[in-house]
Order: C-alpha cells, then sequence, then structure tokens
C-alpha cells in the first residue's frame, strides 16, 4: 500500500480581531436580508446573515458592499461580538455593534456552523453543497439557504456573472 501525503489546506485557528468583509444582500420570501461575508485572504472565513430594515435588524445604506468585521469584548457582558463597520460616503467611520444581538437566534446559529465549515477550510463547492442541502420545515429558512448559497458562490473562482451564480451547479 502506498503512503500518501496529503496537503491539508492551512487552517487559522485564532480568528483576527479584523476581518475584510464583503455585503451581500439578498430576499428571503419578501424580506430583504444582508449577509456579511468576513474574507481571510480573499477567501470566505464566515457569514452573518439577518433582515434588513428591521427594528432589531440592520439598516444599511444600499451604497455599502465593503466593510470589516471587527471582533470585540462587550464588557458590560463579559462576550464576545462581531461588530460591523463601514466607511460612510463621508468618509466616516460608522460601526453597527452586536451583530449577534441584532439576527434571528436560528439564524445565527446555522450561520456559525457555516462558519465554522469555512473557518477549517472545507472546500468551498463542499461547503454551498451543504449549505443547499439543508432541509427544513420553514419555507423562510429554505429561502434563506438558497440565499446564503449564493452569496457564497461568487467565491468561486470560475463564476462572473450573476446569471452563472444562479446557475452554477455544485456537484
Amino acid at each position: 500500500m502506498e503512503n500518501k501525503q496529503i496537503n491539508w489546506p492551512e487552517v487559522t485557528e485564532v480568528r483576527p480581531k479584523v476581518l475584510e468583509c464583503d455585503v451581500v444582500r439578498f430576499q428571503n420570501n419578501k424580506e430583504k436580508w444582508v449577509a456579511f461575508v468576513g474574507l481571510l485572504d480573499g477567501n470566505p472565513y464566515e457569514i452573518f446573515t439577518g433582515v434588513l430594515d428591521d427594528e432589531d435588524g440592520i439598516a444599511l445604506p444600499k451604497t455599502v458592499t465593503k466593510g470589516y468585521i471587527i471582533k470585540s469584548m462587550d464588557e458590560e457582558k463579559g462576550q464576545k461580538r462581531y461588530d460591523f463597520q463601514f466607511i460612510n460616503r463621508r468618509g466616516y467611520k460608522t460601526t453597527i455593534e452586536g451583530l449577534s444581538e441584532r439576527f434571528n437566534k436560528e439564524y445565527w446559529n446555522y450561520a456559525k456552523l457555516i462558519s465554522g465549515m469555512l473557518r477549517y477550510r472545507m472546500p468551498l463547492e463542499h461547503a454551498i453543497k451543504v449549505v443547499s442541502s439543508l432541509e427544513a420545515d420553514s419555507d423562510n429558512i429554505n429561502s434563506w439557504k438558497d440565499g446564503v448559497a449564493r452569496a457564497l458562490k461568487r467565491y468561486l473562482q470560475n463564476t462572473e456573472s450573476p446569471e452563472e451564480l444562479d446557475n452554477a451547479e455544485i456537484s
């Protein structure tokens, strides 16, 4: 039996305090949603999703497509939190604190699972396949997972246009 060496992708165990972030908007049924995709070396490393323009959600200008996800410590609660920061059109930093507190816990937990796959460098095609194969009784979750899969497909090397994203098949 031949002993083959496997070249595993490099895993960054400790999350950097600040990650670049892409902002991806999508529809979940009739609601407008947003995905914050944290990037490490240009690759998806984590994802946070939630409703846009909701009292407990995120109000974000349409022009914002990039920013940073900052891991902070909430001194009052003694817990870590994730903040989103972007530069507004006047050049000032704008920070939305506590992404985890603004999003539905069910979606937050799914996003934590997906982030775990991304952080440990599961090949993106496989992570998308897992997301796409999630089964739920709720139409809302089924619509949400399609939006998340589409958000992640934009990072596949071969896809270039939105039409290709919608039609990209993951084998």
